[in-house]
């Protein structure tokens, strides 16, 4: 008995370029294998990959008080 259709694709890998098997059966998804997956991790956790965040302004400051 299965859980439905099983649906697989091939992906880039976001590291090496390769195929990668965008399914339940690899544990590594989107990466093709565990040494890209951690490989990857590894930038991030250096900060050699970033989210470049701008701060909002912040309104309270920019404005006079409204106190009397």
């Amino acid at each position: 008995m299965s859980d439905g259709p099983s649906f697989t694709r091939k992906v880039r890998c976001p590291h090496c370029g390769g195929d990668s098997l965008y399914a339940p059966e690899n544990p590594y998804r989107p990466f093709c294998s565990e040494r890209c997956r951690a490989i990857d991790l590894g930038a991030w956790s250096t900060e050699q990959f970033r989210v470049e965040a701008h701060p909002e302004p912040d309104d309270d400051l920019d404005e006079p008080s409204l106190r009397h």
